[in-house]
């Protein structure tokens, strides 16, 4: 996913009651929930060598433990050269507390990454092997949507309150709302799997040009979890189609294309872009 997909879901881990628990915890959380990205870093090497090292270390379960110990580092640092100061002094830093927010955060991180069509690969470097939900594009406004009115709706109704001279409570804004974001966006995960489901069964059900499909796949699309963009490999060639999961329809409107694959003594020789919604199909 985009930074601020992540950036929210470490604030609304944070406020939905983390927070509650040791000071810098939502700074924490939201520092680490975009940690693996750090590996941005690789593309001062070159883009080959940033594309190739992309959602490596960084994004595994293994790098996991060395991104929390980097943020809370940073956190350290930070509250160090504040004059170790904390918005509530009864509530200080618990460092070892944080760093397992950390670590929580940073597979939050993976998890989202997971969820749509490029994938990760969680047990690197014991294995290169991606492993993809295949269920949410990159950029999700319903998820931003719902993330960012978990982390806005308390704010709006302090205003009221301190408008209309209501006590105010000691006890933290935001837990209730933030709560209610991270389940809806579970929820959306529910619906869009049910229908990439329903997809990839549509896809799976049918010949192309005669051909039985070996493998399928239905890639998301941005906002509409009804509509996907379907990817067929058969022996001879690739078929792409649009799927209307609704129905469920394998191409309604007739626009099926056909991609033949190159070959070179006998061996089939592909390259597979994951850099692409779709897929893109590279002939050499």
């Amino acid at each position: 996913m985009e930074p601020l997909t992540h950036f929210l879901t470490g604030a609304c881990l944070g406020r939905a009651g983390l927070n509650r628990k040791t000071a810098l915890a939502t700074l924490t959380l939201t520092l680490a929930a975009e940690a693996p990205d750090l590996d941005v870093i690789g593309s001062i090497r070159g883009s080959a060598f940033a594309f190739a090292h992309h959602r490596g270390f960084t994004h595994s379960l293994l790098g996991v433990l060395l991104d929390a110990l980097v943020v809370v580092g940073f956190v350290y640092l930070i509250w160090r050269v504040r004059g170790r100061k904390v918005k509530k002094p009864n509530l200080p830093p618990r460092w070892g507390l944080l760093y397992l927010y950390a670590c929580l955060a940073g597979l939050s991180h993976i998890l989202l990454d997971f969820t749509n069509n490029y994938g990760v690969r969680p047990f690197w470097p014991f294995s290169e092997r991606w492993y993809s939900w295949d269920i949410v594009f990159i950029v999700e406004p319903v998820m931003l949507v719902l993330l960012i009115l978990g982390l806005v709706v308390p704010a709006l109704f302090g205003l009221i309150d301190k408008e209309i001279g209501a006590h105010r409570s000691p006890v933290p804004r935001g837990r209730l709302s933030a709560t209610v974001a991270l389940i809806g966006v579970v929820l959306m995960w529910g619906v869009r799997d049910y229908e990439h489901r329903r997809a990839v069964s549509a896809l799976e059900a049918r010949t192309y040009n005669g051909a039985d499909p070996l493998r399928v796949s239905a890639y998301p699309k941005w906002i509409d979890p009804f509509h996907w963009y379907g990817v067929v490999e058969t022996p001879a060639f690739f078929a792409l189609a649009p799927v209307d999961s609704l129905t469920p329809e394998v191409d309604p409107e007739g626009r099926l294309e056909i991609r033949y694959s190159g070959h070179s003594g006998g061996k089939k020789i592909l390259h597979w872009s994951r850099v692409s919604g779709l897929g893109k199909i590279s002939h050499y």
